[in-house]
């Protein structure tokens, strides 16, 4: 399957389109907190310092007059009130701006989220069968759901906060260096072997986190397919392997996690470590400096409460850089689904699609196993075409290279309807005429009447109604307590096999299409449910083509006005049976139901 790359900073810019003022506000929110935070420490030291130790106000110039001005000839309660006052106004200034840089934060992260979300259903809907075909479910679910999970948190936790600790880390450090040098360069040399480490961290513990990903969506796939089956599962006895095989994924899922916890562990026990050293030394040469007349009392104080400010920003930083790896990985996941390449749904003619059908010598190969070798036959207008064939030997291909929901590649033949090659057809104009009824009809969790609608939503109660009545299945809907309101069930298990597939049929008939294409629809049906799917078969044949893949002949001769039969991919026969269906005596259901008819 093809790929093309989708990078990070790529899907950074293209899913904050729409809240990259919000980013930039939230920015903006945290520099001014951060500068708020910083005026308390300076607020300490003049109040050690000039109010309480009698020292010249050291400011500058541009703030030194009018603090000396609101200053001059009060008594040291009313500046110690003063200071309070200031301590608090910083405070709530600070609050503000912090709320301010949260709330956007939060705001820009779900909206960017979101975007991601519907671009991800999007692109996964226009994605060819051949893509889903070689995907599980359940690591796709995992990666739009925990996957896009971690990513909103990097944008929430992460992004912001990065710009907010390197801006408070370089505006800490330069008030702190115009305080004093010396114990400057102390604080800062620990900076570098914390970041230098969490950089050796950053990538050493990605492939870590992939590992782990991964195992969690194949734990998912594992769960999915399990529920999916359950009636196999028991019906079959296997509830003893299904619980082991878990197990089993469970425990390597869990034991990656904690290998990743004691990496972890380790990283944040030496972080410990770098900041404890970091806060002896700042404490200890500042007390020195202190004791020896290099820097007044207040200085100390407000250097200790800057150095204490950069500990858990530097620490935080580390831990943002390993959780960036944790996202890395979930934005290459996410990457692999958006980079895969739509089906292409192109096209310029739009023809009415009453012709006839045709193949022109088709050859079609999976993964590089030929399936049809040279095929050519003609399903006539208004005329009912049996495909025959064993297992394996190519019929259902045919439905799907005709609805193009695999693409027939150039040079391998043509599969022109009305004469028009399918092929320069849009997709959805081919598929808005063309009815599919599949061998295992899929039913939604709605209605019954919304599933018959789903071909065409805005189709009335009576159209719905007149395509179940076609199908056979309108008596026995209403025989239902809430009718065509009814709701059927996860995969329609309010439904038995018949009356699912004759619903399948009637969504197909309620978008009236010009080819009804069938692919094996009686094959996990019983006698009288096939007779009855039948019989909407030949009421159906009046003006309407007809492809029904099956692979019994009975069948074929009792509803088909041709007869195409396949073998390992290849055409081997043509006939004519034009057999009239008739309703079947008392005796022939009989004969039907204990397996001797047919």
């Amino acid at each position: 399957m093809e790929h093309r790359q989708i990078t990070r900073p790529g899907m950074l810019w293209t899913f904050s389109e729409k809240c990259r003022w919000l980013f930039v506000t939230a920015l903006l929110g945290s520099v001014l907190n951060t500068v708020f935070n910083t005026v308390t420490p300076q607020i300490l030291r003049l109040t050690v310092d000039s109010v309480i130790g009698g020292a010249p106000f050291d400011l500058p110039a541009a703030l030194l007059a009018p603090v000396q001005a609101l200053t001059a000839g009060k008594p040291i309660g009313t500046l110690l009130l003063y200071a309070a006052a200031a301590v608090a106004l910083s405070a709530a200034l600070s609050g503000c701006c912090f709320y301010v840089y949260r709330v956007c934060t939060i705001r820009c992260a779900e909206t960017f989220t979101k975007n991601m979300r519907d671009r991800l259903f999007y692109h996964i809907q226009r994605l060819p069968l051949s893509w889903h075909s070689v995907n599980q479910t359940g690591d796709i679910v995992q990666r739009c759901t925990s996957d896009v999970e971690v990513v909103r948190s990097f944008i929430a936790g992460q992004l912001t906060e990065v710009f907010r600790i390197v801006f408070l880390i370089a505006f800490a450090l330069s008030v702190m260096f115009s305080m004093n040098v010396t114990l400057s360069l102390i604080a800062l040399a620990f900076i570098p072997i914390v970041v230098t480490y969490s950089f050796i961290f950053f990538r050493k513990i990605g492939s870590r986190f992939r590992d782990a990903d991964e195992a969690e969506g194949d734990l998912t796939a594992d769960v999915q397919e399990n529920l999916t089956g359950m009636r196999v599962v028991r019906a079959f006895g296997r509830e003893r392997f299904e619980i082991e095989k878990f197990d089993k994924k469970n425990n390597y899922f869990a034991d990656l996690w904690m290998r990743l916890g004691r990496v972890l562990s380790l990283f944040w026990g030496m972080g410990d470590f770098f900041s404890g050293v970091q806060v002896l030394c700042v404490i200890t040469f500042g007390a020195v400096f202190a004791a020896r007349g290099e820097i007044s009392l207040g200085t100390f104080i407000a250097f200790i409460s800057y150095n204490g400010m950069l500990v858990w920003p530097i620490r935080n930083l580390g831990r943002i850089l390993s959780e960036m790896s944790k996202s890395g990985v979930s934005f290459a996941r996410i990457g692999e689904i958006l980079g895969a390449k739509e089906e292409d749904r192109g096209g310029t003619a739009l023809p009415a699609l009453s012709g006839d059908v045709q193949f022109s010598h088709v050859s079609f190969s999976y993964d590089g196993a030929a399936v049809l070798d040279d095929v050519s036959f003609t399903a006539k207008a208004g005329k009912t075409l049996a495909i025959l064939g064993s297992t394996g030997s190519g019929k259902s291909t045919v439905v799907q290279l005709l609805t193009r929901l695999y693409e027939l590649p150039a040079g391998c033949g043509e599969i022109p309807v009305d004469g028009v090659d399918v092929r320069t057809v849009p997709v959805e104009h081919l598929r808005s005429k063309i009815g599919l009824v599949n061998q295992e009809p899929f039913l939604f969790s709605r209605t019954i009447g919304e599933n018959i609608a789903i071909t065409r939503p805005d189709a009335s109660m009576d159209e719905i109604r007149a395509a179940a009545r076609t199908a056979h299945i309108d008596s026995e809907i209403m025989e239902f307590k809430d009718g065509y309101d009814t709701v059927v069930g996860e995969r329609g298990v309010t439904l038995s096999g018949g009356q699912k597939q004759r619903v399948a049929i009637a969504g197909a008939l309620a978008m009236e299409p010009e080819v009804l294409l069938m692919d094996e629809p009686t094959s996990a049906l019983d006698p009288i449910a096939t007779r009855k799917v039948e019989e909407s078969i030949v009421e159906l044949k009046e003006g309407l083509t007809i492809i029904i893949v099956t692979h019994s002949m009975q069948q074929a001769a009792r509803i088909s006005d041709r007869t195409a039969f396949f073998y390992m991919g290849r055409l081997v026969e043509s006939d004519s049976t034009d057999v009239i269906f008739t309703r079947p005596s008392q005796k022939e259901t009989e004969d039907y139901i204990t397996g001797r008819f047919g």
